[in-house]
């Protein structure tokens, strides 16, 4: 586990310091796009985010090739090199996108592209679980096109969450982790070797949307573009192909005195193709589904944008920006959860549970437009004016200010600061007005002369 933990911190640590310089390029190069009518944010702002998460990505990747346990990943199989690959040519395809725009079609042959590399270097389901049967063997010609058809549907449904500041690093991330946790527990916990793989690369993803995310969250000040949600899509695509078309039922059975249906209980979440992948990213699969319904109903391609996404939709009743995104988190986080709780242990189920209970109530309490979270007084420096209570701010507008009197030296305010005050003088203000005696054409200030 500290292996995983050193890779994602270094992931995280080196997106985030990338960004800074990478939303500086993105000025320059002029990837900054017009508004469009269906964004939600007001000034045009940078994009290339993808740039540093890729630079987190081989970051952590070198790390992780150079460390005793997680060295054996790249010993083993081609997965590694296979997905450094795909996620090449996906940035490639993000960054043109991002900075001159890229046809739909275009774009989705550059996805397929991409998947194709990746099984041609071996990340392709070759069998698929099935309950109370076994193993199905796939043919090559299937296992690649279902592979490919996975990892497109999943960069699509990433890229169309893409929508709000932090939306759709954050689902990712949440993802992410709960893809990390069953897949740690099959490696270590029942020694299946292939899913070291996805073990490795959730944790890179999940690094990655953490050291994205401060520069993304409301108001942003980079977005990640279509070369940072593609590339995060294929990303979790990619472990969810490697672990799902991997496993045997038969290694766990036989480690549990051939039960079938201890088998059946654990491998529930990736008996059907991708279940558990599927089932924490279902929010924004159903906003895909019901885009491309709502778009294809109206006559309209699928990929044409407008505002009638889930998240539009809260915006339209009443939420807050951050608002809105804190409730996708949240749905995102109570199926992930509950997903992953179909293959814990009974007893140790109640922590679940009571995680379960306390997302759900969040959930609930965030649905409310009107109702506005405040924090205890003693943080009111640490956490956004928002958050504070209104009694202080009234106690504070209320409060008389400082009472600045003619030629004191408490100097003039100037857009919110306070200019250095002057040297001090004993007299009396002066009348500005010319004295009586100068003669005609002579300005009030000495040496000035009128014309």
């Amino acid at each position: 586990m500290r292996e995983y933990l050193l890779t994602l911190f270094v992931a995280a640590a080196v997106t985030y310091l990338l960004t800074g310089a990478v939303r500086r390029f993105a000025i320059a190069a002029g990837a900054m796009p017009e508004i469009r009518a269906r964004d939600v944010h007001k000034e045009p702002t940078p994009r290339l985010g993808g740039l540093a998460m890729f630079g987190g990505l081989c970051a952590g990747l070198l790390v992780a090739r150079h460390l005793p346990v997680l060295a054996e990943v790249f010993t083993a199989s081609t997965d590694v090199q296979a997905l450094l690959s795909g996620c090449a040519l996906i940035s490639v395809l993000g960054v043109i996108d991002d900075k001159w725009g890229v046809d739909a079609i275009i774009k989705l042959l550059g996805q397929a592209l991409a998947a194709g590399v990746m099984v041609w270097q071996g990340i392709v389901i070759l069998w698929l679980p099935i309950p109370g049967y076994g193993t199905v063997g796939l043919p090559p010609t299937q296992g690649a096109l279902l592979t490919i058809a996975i990892v497109v549907i999943t960069i699509n449904a990433v890229n169309f969450v893409d929508g709000l500041d932090g939306l759709a690093a954050g689902m990712v991330c949440i993802a992410a982790l709960a893809f990390f946790g069953y897949s740690y527990r099959l490696w270590f916990g029942y020694g299946i070797s292939a899913a070291a793989a996805p073990t490795l690369f959730t944790a890179l993803l999940v690094g990655m949307c953490i050291g994205f995310l401060p520069h993304n969250l409301h108001p942003a000040r980079i977005f990640m573009g279509d070369s940072g949600s593609m590339l995060i899509g294929l990303m979790l695509a990619a472990a969810a192909v490697t672990v799902t078309g991997r496993i045997d039922p038969a290694s766990i059975a036989a480690q549990n005195d051939g039960s079938m249906s201890f088998t059946t209980h654990k491998l529930v979440p990736v008996y059907i193709p991708l279940v558990l992948p599927f089932a924490v990213l279902v929010v924004p699969l159903m906003d895909l589904l019901m885009a491309v319904g709502r778009r294809g109903w109206a006559g309209r391609s699928p990929f044409a944008a407008d505002k009638g996404h889930l998240h539009h939709r809260l915006l339209e009743i009443g939420h807050s920006h951050s608002r809105a995104v804190l409730i996708m988190y949240f749905w995102s986080g109570l199926i992930a959860s509950f997903t992953v709780l179909i293959s814990v242990r009974p007893e140790r189920r109640p922590i679940v549970y009571a995680g379960l209970g306390l997302i759900a109530v969040g959930l609930v309490v965030l649905m409310l437009p009107r109702f506005k979270p405040h924090v205890p007084t003693e943080i009111h420096g640490v956490v956004p004016p928002r958050y504070r209570r209104l009694g202080r701010r009234k106690s504070a507008a209320n409060e008389p200010g400082p009472r600045i009197v003619p030629g004191e030296s408490d100097g003039v305010r100037l857009n919110g600061a306070t200019a250095a005050p002057g040297p001090q003088s004993s007299q009396e203000p002066q009348d500005p007005s010319p004295p009586a005696d100068l003669p005609a054409g002579w300005g009030a200030r000495k040496g000035d002369r009128g014309l």
